[in-house]
């Protein structure tokens, strides 16, 4: 995820602004944190642990190599941001808002939970479906390297060791490129890049522990993709049915929320089936909010990721041909352009060079 400062009103701009900023005052370097004598062994490993992660992802995912996650701030609270979503009631097609360099993204950021849900009851009393997620990390795309770069955080230094790699991998990969006001190119890249440079990882360096620990936690994502696709498909026949464009909302309304029940139910079969390790209820949260806003937000991350890997398999496992042909895709002028040519490249018979 990236987030940018920069947007009307000016009171939206100043948050976003002075709460990056308070970020990087509490950033400190690692070696520096790791010479704390009150440093917990847990929070010691992970550090260290990260800077290697950092050091892979230059030496060997072609990623950016400067000052980010090179310093570690702990904000003493559960998210870096909290995003705002929004979508008609029949629709999957989120709104938008602009910033400079950004363009146009799918979301609104705010360092502060309680004015997130401000602004979600404010798009809810303009008749839109709105929902409020946290954020762990994000990335300022590189500009701000000058003041330190993007630190690692207290919101995701926790997570499993596999995880940690993915989020630092997926970061990285929106400096590397970035088109301004294409969330779903951008957000796809990154999550292939994070897919692509974490199993790689887990190969190269992690023990057998935490490759079986990534495992069970990764085969539980994989299922939640696939029942919300599956959602969203039902969800955009249903807005594209007879029924909708006959201007029959209540008979529309009805086959929504009866796909929303089916998703629901499902989710608890696999729910049920997961190991009851301590975070079989990880999307517990998500699959009580879901709405438009949240599918539409979900389709922004995965949509073409999986053309993004038949890329990169076209380009041999070669990471800097891989950044090389989505930078020459992504500098096409639209959006369809972009995808268009990924579809082609992805599914050419012959190897990149």
């Amino acid at each position: 995820m990236l987030l940018l400062a920069g947007c009307t009103p000016l009171g939206y701009y100043a948050q976003s602004v002075g709460g990056h900023l308070a970020i990087l005052r509490a950033a400190r370097p690692v070696p520096e944190v790791l010479q704390d004598a009150t440093l917990s062994e847990g929070l010691r490993r992970k550090l260290i642990l990260a800077q290697h992660i950092r050091r892979y992802a230059s030496d060997r995912l072609a990623l950016p190599d400067n000052r980010s996650y090179t310093a570690y701030a702990d904000l003493h609270r559960t998210a870096a941001v909290w995003n705002v979503v929004a979508a008609p009631p029949y629709s999957l097609t989120l709104k938008s808002w602009c910033y400079p360099v950004a363009g146009c993204v799918g979301y609104r950021g705010y360092y502060d939970e309680a004015t997130a849900q401000t602004e979600a009851a404010r798009q809810r009393a303009e008749g839109l479906e709105a929902a409020v997620y946290p954020v762990p990390a994000y990335s300022t795309l590189g500009w701000l390297d000058w003041l330190g770069g993007d630190p690692l955080l207290s919101t995701f230094i926790g997570y499993p060791d596999g995880e940690l790699a993915r989020i630092v991998f997926h970061e990285l990969a929106h400096q590397r490129f970035y088109v301004s006001g294409d969330t779903v190119f951008n957000e796809s890249y990154a999550t292939a890049v994070e897919r692509l440079g974490g199993a790689q990882w887990l190969r190269d360096e992690a023990d057998a522990p935490a490759r079986e620990a990534y495992v069970r936690f990764d085969q539980r994502r994989r299922d939640m993709q696939a029942l919300m696709l599956a959602t969203r498909e039902a969800l955009a026949a249903v807005y594209a049915s007879p029924a909708a464009k006959a201007g029959d909302w209540p008979q529309v309304e009805a086959m929504k929320q009866a796909a929303i029940r089916d998703f629901r139910a499902r989710y608890a079969q696999l729910r049920a089936g997961w190991p009851a390790d301590g975070r079989q209820g990880a999307y517990d949260a998500w699959v009580a909010r879901a709405n438009n806003a949240t599918f539409g937000a979900q389709a922004a991350y995965d949509q073409l990721v999986p053309q993004f890997e038949r890329l990169f398999a076209r380009c041999g496992g070669d990471w800097a041909r891989f950044h090389a042909e989505v930078a020459r895709i992504g500098g096409l002028p639209t959006h369809e352009a972009r995808v268009a040519a990924l579809d082609a490249a992805a599914a050419g018979s012959t190897a990149i060079r």
